[in-house]
This record gives structure tokens, C-alpha cells and sequence, in this order.
């Protein structure tokens, strides 16, 4: 790359093995499920604190949220072992991963809360809701991600490829 260009997300290896594997297709179904499990559930925990009323809904709705969150996390750290041959903080996802734990700590210790009873209502949901904050960062993190990996295989204007012809 010469000055000024950003580093590719991946090389054209890590490309075919990301398009090859199953768990793209898989982070792909997941991350959207998690996120309307999100609203739902930011919906119902805000409704918590505002009226005192639906705690149970809300505490099962961050339950489930959780569970996304463990599923994703685990079926991601497969699938950057099959692009990227590491199951955690490859190069290119170092930050993702890094607040990714920050994340799944938080959703933890909500959990934690939750089942042994170490927080009372009010303090349980604002705990899920900063868990909640950081998730919405960390999704902000992978949706630019995303951006960059369709614009480094998207063709650029006027760039020819081998054969004389637009990629």
C-alpha cells in the first residue's frame, strides 16, 4: 500500500476463508437477532426503571440478550480462527475484542447479580443498561467493519483489473 492508504482488513487469503466458512453466514444471522433482542429488551428494562413495573419481563429480556451475546461471542471467536488463525484479538479486530470483553463482563456480572440477588431492581437494570452502552459501541465498532470490508472489495473508480477490464 503506498502513503496514505489504509491497510487492508484482510488479504485476499483471509478473504476466501472468510467467504468460505459457515460462521460468516452464522455471525451474519446472529448479529442482527442480537440486535432487535437489544431493543426489545432496552425497551423493557427503560419501562422497569420508569414505571417499577414489568421487572420480570425486563430481567428475562436481558437474559436472552445475554445469550445472543455468549452465542455471537463464541461463533465469533471461531470464525476469526478460521479467517485470521487466532480465536481472539487478531489484528485486525484487536479493539472490537477488546471491548467485545468489556461487554461480555458487564453482561456478566448483570447475570451474576441477577442470580445470586446482589443488587436491588433499580441498580440491576442500570447495570444492564450500561452493559447495554458498551454493546452499542462495540456494535458501533463491527458496523464500521463492515463498511471497510465492502469498500476494500468494492472496485474503485476507474481501477483496471489484469485483463484491462473494471473488477
Amino acid at each position: 500500500m503506498g502513503p496514505g492508504r489504509p491497510t487492508p482488513l484482510y488479504t485476499e487469503a483471509q478473504r476466501r476463508r472468510r467467504d468460505a466458512t459457515r460462521w460468516t453466514l452464522v455471525q451474519g444471522v446472529l448479529a442482527p437477532l442480537q440486535f432487535l433482542a437489544f431493543l426489545v429488551s432496552l425497551a423493557l428494562v427503560l419501562r422497569a426503571l420508569a414505571t417499577g413495573e414489568g421487572l420480570l419481563a425486563a430481567n428475562l429480556s436481558v437474559v436472552v440478550k445475554t445469550g445472543l451475546l455468549y452465542a455471537i461471542m463464541v461463533t465469533g471467536s471461531i470464525w476469526e480462527k478460521a479467517v485470521f488463525g487466532r480465536y481472539l484479538f487478531a489484528p485486525a479486530f484487536f479493539w472490537e475484542d477488546v471491548v467485545s470483553m468489556l461487554v461480555l463482563a458487564l453482561h456478566t456480572a448483570y447475570l451474576a447479580a441477577l442470580v445470586g440477588g446482589l443488587l436491588a431492581p433499580e441498580p440491576l437494570l442500570v447495570l444492564a443498561l450500561a452493559a447495554y452502552a458498551a454493546y452499542l459501541v462495540n456494535a458501533g465498532q463491527f458496523l464500521l467493519k463492515l463498511r471497510a470490508a465492502r469498500l476494500q472489495g468494492a472496485p474503485r473508480a476507474g481501477h483496471l483489473d489484469a485483463a484491462g477490464g473494471l473488477p
